[in-house]
C-alpha cells in the first residue's frame, strides 16, 4: 500500500513513522535501524558532550544507512556548545532537525537559511500555532500519555491531535500512547499525517545502549506502572515507577523545589538505571505504552509488524 503523506514526502521517507529523541539512548545504531526499515531515525544531539562528538555519531550513522535521519535538539537541557552543535548539524547537511523542550526560536532562526527541515514537539494547539508562525517545517504533537517530558495541561493524544490538525495547516505528527499499527491509524484517522514513537523504540535490540533490565521492565510493565514527575517544578515528565520515583514524589510533596530535586533528577540518575541497569538508584523514561510492550524485535521487525497490522486494518475501512 501507499502511506505517502505530506510527512513522508517532506523527509523523504516510506513510512510517516519517526523515532524519539530518547535521551541518552539515541544514537547512530538505533537511528540507521529505524531509517533502514522506511521511518526517521534520529541522533540525541544533547546527550553528547560537544560538537566534534555529534559530527562523528552523524558519521556514523551515514555508515549505517544512505537514508534520511534528524538530529533531536532538546534545549531544555543546559548545554555550553548549543550553538556550535546546531551549526555542526547545519555543516553536515543533516536532512532534519527535531527541537524539544524551551523556546525553538533562536534555533529555528539559525535554520532558516538552510533546507534542513524542522519538527517542533509541542504540547497545546497555542504552543502549535507559534511554531508554525516561526517557520518549522511540521510540529509533533505529544499527549499525556507519552514518556518523557509532557506538557502542563494533562491532554491526552486523542483530544489534542485533532485540536491541533485544526489550528495549523502544516503537517502534524501524533506522540504518545502509539506503538503499533493501530495507534498509527487512530493518529491517521485524527487528522495527523505520521506519527512518533519513543518508548517503543526502547525496547528494540538496536536500541544497544539501554540496559537489558530496562528492556526488560518496559516489556513487563503495564499502563499504570508509570508516574509523572517534576510535575512541582512546572515540568511534568512520565518515568516507570519504582522506590526511586516514589522518592522523587515524596521530596516533591514535602519540598517541591528544583534544588531539592536536582540530584535525584539529574542525567547521572537516569544513566544509573539505562545503562547500568541499577533500577532503584535511577529511573528510566516511559510512556503508558509500556503496557502494549511484549517483545524486544529489531526495529525491522516491529515497522515491518506495525506495517501488516496497519494494513489490515485500511482494509476494513474499504
Amino acid at each position: 500500500m501507499d502511506w505517502a503523506t505530506r510527512l513522508t514526502e517532506l523527509l523523504q521517507i516510506q513510512y510517516p513513522i519517526i523515532q524519539g529523541g530518547l535521551a541518552y539512548l539515541a544514537y547512530a545504531e538505533l537511528a540507521a535501524a529505524v531509517s533502514n526499515a522506511g521511518g526517521l531515525g534520529q541522533i540525541t544531539a544533547m546527550s553528547l558532550p560537544n560538537a566534534a562528538s555529534l559530527r562523528q555519531e552523524i558519521h556514523r550513522a551515514r555508515a549505517l544507512t544512505d537514508k534520511p535521519f534528524g538530529v533531536n535538539f532538546a534545549i531544555g537541557m543546559h548545554h555550553s556548545d548549543y550553538e556550535d552543535m546546531v551549526q555542526t548539524a547545519i555543516d553536515e547537511q543533516v536532512p532534519a532537525i527535531t527541537i524539544t523542550g524551551g523556546n525553538p526560536a533562536p534555533l529555528l532562526q539559525q535554520l532558516q537559511s538552510t533546507n534542513i527541515k524542522t519538527l517542533v514537539l509541542v504540547s497545546s494547539r497555542r504552543q502549535a500555532q507559534k511554531a508554525e508562525q516561526l517557520g518549522t517545517s511540521a510540529v509533533i504533537v505529544v499527549g499525556q500519555e507519552g514518556g518523557g517530558h509532557l506538557g502542563r495541561d494533562d491532554v491526552g493524544t486523542m483530544v489534542l491531535v485533532p485540536q491541533v490538525v485544526d489550528a495549523v495547516g502544516i503537517p502534524v505528527v501524533a506522540s504518545g500512547g502509539i506503538g503499533d499499527g493501530r495507534g498509527w491509524m487512530a493518529a491517521l484517522a485524527l487528522g495527523a499525517e505520521g506519527i512518533e514513537m519513543g518508548t517503543r523504540f526502547i525496547a528494540t535490540r538496536e536500541c544497544v545502549h539501554a540496559s537489558s533490565t530496562y528492556k526488560q521492565a518496559l516489556v513487563e510493565a503495564s499502563e499504570s506502572d508509570t508516574a509523572v514527575i517534576k510535575r512541582s517544578i512546572g515540568a511534568p515528565a512520565r518515568a516507570l515507577r519504582n522506590s526511586y520515583i516514589d522518592k522523587i514524589m515524596e521530596i516533591e510533596q514535602q519540598t517541591p523545589t528544583y534544588e531539592a530535586l536536582k540530584k535525584y533528577i539529574s542525567g547521572e540518575a537516569n544513566k544509573k538505571w539505562i545503562y547500568e541497569g541499577i533500577r532503584e538508584e535511577g529511573f528510566g523514561w516511559a510512556g503508558q505504552v509500556t503496557g502494549m510492550i511484549h517483545d524486544v524485535p529489531t526495529v525491522s521487525e516491529l515497522i515491518n509488524r506495525m506495517v501488516l497490522d496497519a494494513e489490515q486494518i485500511r482494509g476494513k475501512w474499504r
